[in-house]
């Protein structure tokens, strides 16, 4: 009897106090859960927040008292104000969202993302250089970091094998990679068994793509990565896409890449022309500064440069010869064109500037796309408008002033 009544005690008084470091978890079948920044799920009846889900312990019972640790309790806090703070602000950018789309005069249900950013741009106009420091309106999802879910069970386990490696998604990803290569080899060794050569045709082609960035990789592993972890990424996705085979593997590869859009239009590169010799040529126009220069460039030739009648010495200056000479050599048709070019206005410097820039516009239309690429990248093909700066009155020259005495 006296074991009951202590028992009858325990269940009606102390329960408040059990409730401290015991959940109560209803493990039912079927159940499906999902963090609204998870990438997996689990099957619930019922919604229930990610710091409930990291609770449940599978059991053949209906009811279970789990007992929590202080890691597992400190991280079910976080992440209920986390799943708090994200729910208000997910409700409040939906506010805004309507309320933009009725001012837009647009249906609230089919008002998107992009029809935001246009809406924001039109009516919060920014000439601000810097993009992230103009006007916008994101998704919270957007804005406010990934949070990890619970890395480890009720008793302090970690989920992960490489948990304590301080980057297991990390070296995760690594693991993965060096089991493609291996696969890959493996492949390879079967193909030459019954010598079966490399179909070159199904050879990757990454043109306008690149790598991710740190940041990128980082948000996609939610984990914070040194310059040097990075670095051995990179070389060792360099590696596997270098493999005779990495076409097996692109899946994989892509995951890390993204595109890079072209800034160069097809049509903005003029088609070459022919002489009635048959010899392909193409002219351009450009400036610098005071200088005006009118460059043809004549294919199948043998690297001779002529400047208003005389050959490359018409610049005393060996940087202006530098400045002529660098389109050929970077694009490397140096000795396999000529170059005739008529000059005139400014200074040697204004002039060999303009015959750079009227040079790099006419190989356009000798070289192919991802050299075009490459010569804006290099700064070939953008114009400068720089120019000297004139006097101002009263003053010693564009910007400086006169000293001034008191007496």
């Amino acid at each position: 009897m006296a074991s009951a009544y202590f028992s009858h005690l325990l269940r009606n008084y102390a329960k408040p106090f059990l409730n401290s470091y015991i959940a109560q978890v209803r493990i039912t079948s079927g159940l499906q859960v999902k963090c609204w920044n998870s990438t997996t799920s689990e099957t619930l009846d019922s919604p229930l927040s990610s710091a409930t889900a990291s609770e449940i312990v599978k059991s053949e019972s209906g009811n279970q008292l789990v007992k929590l640790n202080k890691a597992m309790k400190a991280y079910q806090e976080k992440a209920q104000a986390h799943d708090a703070f994200m729910f208000n602000q997910i409700g409040e950018y939906e506010i805004g969202r309507r309320h933009l789309a009725n001012m837009m005069g647009e249906d609230p249900e089919t008002f998107t993302d992009e029809d935001v950013d246009k809406a924001i741009q039109y009516l919060l106009p920014s000439g601000l250089f810097e993009p992230h420091a103009r006007p916008m309106m994101k998704h919270p999802t957007e804005v406010f970091a990934k949070k990890k879910l619970a890395e480890f069970d009720e008793n302090g386990r970690p989920f992960h094998p490489l948990f304590y490696t301080a980057y297991p998604e990390y070296y995760q990803v690594l693991h993965d990679l060096s089991e493609k290569v291996q696969e890959l080899d493996r492949f390879s060794d079967r193909m030459m068994q019954v010598n079966i050569h490399q179909d070159q045709e199904r050879a990757l082609d990454f043109k306008g793509s690149e790598w991710v960035t740190k940041e990128h990789l980082e948000g996609i592993l939610v984990e914070n990565l040194k310059d040097e972890q990075y670095e051995f990424f990179i070389r060792s996705m360099n590696r596997l896409v270098d493999h005779p085979y990495s076409y097996r593997a692109k899946d994989f590869i892509m995951k890390y890449r993204k595109d890079v859009p072209s800034t160069i239009k097809h049509k903005d590169i003029p088609k070459l022309m022919f002489t009635s010799e048959g010899t392909p040529y193409m002219v351009a126009r450009g400036k610098r500064k005071w200088g005006v220069a009118n460059v043809t460039v004549y294919g199948r030739g043998s690297g001779k440069i002529s400047i208003n009648g005389e050959d490359i010495l018409y610049f005393k200056n060996i940087q202006d010869r530098e400045q002529i000479i660098f389109p050929l050599q970077f694009t490397g048709l140096i000795g396999k064109v000529d170059v005739v070019a008529d000059v005139e206005g400014g200074g040697t410097t204004g002039q060999s500037g303009a015959i750079r820039y009227a040079i790099s516009l006419a190989l356009r239309s000798f070289v192919d796309e991802d050299m075009v690429e490459k010569m804006r990248l290099a700064g070939l093909i953008t114009f400068d408008p720089r120019r000297r700066e004139r006097k101002k009155p009263g003053w010693k020259g564009a910007r400086a002033k006169y000293t001034w005495k008191k007496r």
